[in-house]
């Protein structure tokens, strides 16, 4: 969350702007007009902030959020418009056109960086939650192959157990009969819980850089008492 782009016609409103975020800590994407804005935000390594002026050549500020807003994307923007107009009609016309927050010519370097740093909070509760959206439904859809799973399982699990009374102790098909029925019952096991999951937690699988759902410490669905 540390790129930013910022749409600027002024080269001096600009380069100043660019000085200040870098400052920050921020890696900056500076275009100079709407229309080379619009462009490096269809990229798939685009920034996911941007502060756009409101008046620009080419598309301004207002109907940069409108197209933005119009597009279908996999993960959100969070528009900032920098503007002149103070009036209450210009900020509300702003925000219905898909902007996330303004901040007003000359603007406050402390206000600036607070109301990015309101920005970097919510793409990452945004992107978060998606991510928990994901994987609940992944394990929901896992849920449902489990279900499909089970019977099949209970079947081979059963006739096996058949097979292993049917075969005198000195057998040795039985030990392999034996082992065949407890890797099933494993399986088995493990899809029964799958399919109870109604929350889930996750673990660390690789150092801390992967997780994985934790299925011992998932939660079935609760049951009054």
């Amino acid at each position: 969350m540390k790129r930013i782009l910022i749409a600027e016609d002024d080269l001096t409103s600009r380069t100043l702007l660019e000085a200040v975020l870098k400052k920050w800590g921020y890696e900056v994407v500076v275009t100079e007009d709407g229309d080379a804005a619009w462009k490096a935000l269809q990229s798939k390594e685009a920034p996911r902030l941007a502060i756009l002026d409101w008046m620009m050549p080419g598309l301004s500020g207002i109907d940069l959020c409108r197209r933005l807003r119009a597009q279908e994307r996999m993960a959100p923007l969070y528009l900032i418009l920098l503007t002149s107009r103070g009036d209450r009609v210009d900020i509300v016309q702003g925000l219905e056109a898909g902007a996330d927050d303004y901040v007003s010519k000359p603007y406050d370097q402390a206000e600036l960086r607070a109301r990015i740093d309101v920005g970097r909070r919510m793409l990452e509760l945004l992107t978060a939650l998606a991510r928990q959206e994901k994987l609940q439904g992944v394990i929901e859809m896992a849920g449902g192959v489990c279900h499909e799973l089970n019977q099949p399982l209970q079947v081979v699990s059963g006739y096996a157990e058949m097979l292993i009374m049917d075969l005198p102790e000195e057998d040795p098909n039985r030990e392999a009969l034996k082992n065949i029925k407890e890797g099933v019952d494993r399986i088995g096991d493990l899809t029964r819980k799958m399919m109870n999951i109604a929350t889930y937690k996750s673990k660390d699988y690789w150092g801390d850089t992967l997780k994985i759902v934790d299925i011992e410490g998932s939660s079935g669905p609760k049951t009054s008492s």
